[in-house]
């Protein structure tokens, strides 16, 4: 053998460096392959929606302090100015992102530069005396905090709950369009007793839902009260205002609910609290996934095949539930960073450490592939169809199920004093355990057990796909 086949494959040396392309190439996955599912959070929670927010949060700073009179020396200010402030708020694009990423070249510092940034506006709005008033009092994280809340905020309201919405409500659909579709249960992987679909997909639709309404009520906090929390600067400068007042007054202007005992950062914990609960939303949703790859592989959902779609490169058969496997995995990575952000947010070493800084960074990217995950649960949930004769056959496979409702049968039997109804449950359990029992075989037991004549007419007529109980008005309780 040649040594030219012996030699180990490898990747050619000598490529071309794709970091050099003229063309950004994405490095994750939300920015380049899924990008067009996650582009809405763009808006809120990545690094050019952050700095729109800081130049936001300083101009609404800035306009309240002139409008309350609280420094001397200042004035109202005209309609004009005021629209003209906010206007650098509504006209920041991606030419405003440059000149601030210019600026901070120089500056080496985010929150200055934003300053900056607006300084250099007020001339032409008539304001140029008024310069010093912009980031009047305030120390970075007065700003960051409040940025990062209105971030979190919009992309919660506008973004990530409408779409969980809209999936929770597709499970509720499926749930009521399966209401009585009977199905095998299966406890520990064992059959056990009957349930409907429906019913089924309406425990997940509720506990979903109950995390959904958790997340809305999320008080989120800001706070704007200076280098340690104390005002110290603010009654240094101007000692006749009631900064607090002033502080409270503002944050509540933004929408966001006033915290009025800090350090120099807001303490997070609304943020840990909202992480956790999206966290356990996604693996509610982690839970319906794998229940569902697993009734598609036992058969009771088939799959609607995509026209042209490929379902494996060796084997034209398949129809692959990618679409959950997708999601499970999405839901893993965004659940890892919810929880390193809750741990990590809560701590700060004495007044202050900056690893809220890099860990904050971080939130689109978590909340990314929570939406990732949730779209593609709900294009998988789209091409689903009930397979309702896979379902019937498992249980009419499972008589055995039955043995659960004649105990109970004989044990209210024998409470109301019919004989022969002893030892109700081993009689059963010889019969079932470790058997298949079909129709003709349940029947003749039931038949030979001297039960009353209601109660044995009662269990004749009873078969797997009738032993329900309530399974399908269960499914009202997700309207209620």
């Amino acid at each position: 053998m040649s040594d030219s086949a012996n030699a180990t494959a490898r990747i050619p040396s000598g490529r071309k460096s794709l970091a050099a392309s003229s063309e950004r190439i994405a490095l994750g996955p939300l920015d380049g392959r899924y990008f067009g599912a996650v582009a809405p959070l763009v808006d809120y929670l990545s690094e050019a929606a952050l700095n729109r927010d800081r130049v936001g949060v300083e101009v609404e700073w800035f306009i309240h302090l002139t409008n309350n009179n609280v420094l001397p020396g200042t004035e109202l200010l005209t309609a004009e100015q005021q629209a003209g402030l906010r206007g650098i708020v509504t006209e920041f694009d991606a030419e405003s992102v440059k000149e601030l990423a210019d600026i901070e070249k120089v500056t080496v510092h985010d929150v200055k530069a934003v300053e900056y940034f607006i300084g250099n506006r007020l001339a032409a709005l008539g304001l140029e005396r008024l310069k010093p008033l912009v980031h009047f009092g305030c120390t970075s994280e007065d700003i960051n905090n409040l940025s990062y809340a209105v971030g979190v905020k919009g992309a919660v309201e506008d973004v990530w709950l409408p779409a969980a919405r809209t999936l929770v409500a597709k499970i509720a659909a499926m749930a009521e369009e399966n209401r009585a579709v009977p199905m095998l249960s299966r406890t520990h992987g064992q059959p056990a007793t009957p349930t409907t679909l429906g019913k089924e997909l309406a425990v997940t639709a509720f506990r979903l839902t109950r995390q959904l309404d958790r997340i809305a009520k999320t008080e989120i906090l800001g706070k704007i009260n200076g280098a340690t929390g104390t005002y110290a600067a603010h009654y240094a400068s101007v000692p006749t205002a009631d900064w607090e007042a002033v502080a409270k007054s503002f944050v509540e202007s933004l929408g966001l609910t006033w915290n009025p005992l800090t350090t120099q950062i807001e303490s997070h914990d609304w943020q840990a609290e909202l992480y956790a609960d999206m966290a356990r939303f996604n693996r509610i949703l982690h839970n319906l996934c794998t229940d569902v790859w697993s009734y598609i592989s036992i058969g009771y959902f088939a799959q609607v095949p995509v026209p042209g779609a490929t379902g494996s490169s060796t084997m034209p058969h398949k129809v692959n539930p990618i679409r959950f496997e997708n999601a499970e995995a999405n839901l893993e990575i965004s659940n890892a960073l919810l929880d390193t952000l809750g741990a990590t947010l809560v701590t700060s070493r004495w007044q202050r450490d900056l690893t809220d800084s890099s860990s904050q960074r971080n939130i689109g990217v978590a909340f990314g592939h929570s939406i990732l995950a949730i779209n593609n649960v709900l294009g998988g949930l789209g091409r689903l169809d009930t397979a309702e004769a896979v379902l019937a056959d498992d249980l009419d496979h499972n008589w055995e199920v039955l043995a659960e409702a004649i105990q109970m049968v004989m044990r209210a039997e024998a409470i109301a004093g019919v004989e022969g109804m002893d030892d109700p449950y081993e009689r059963l359990k010889d019969l079932t355990r470790g058997h298949r029992v079909d129709a003709d075989r349940m029947q003749e037991f039931v038949s030979g057990l001297g039960l009353s004549a209601e109660a044995q007419a009662r269990l004749l007529d009873l078969t797997p796909g009738k032993y329900i109980g309530i399974a399908e008005s269960l499914v009202d309780h997700l309207n209620k």
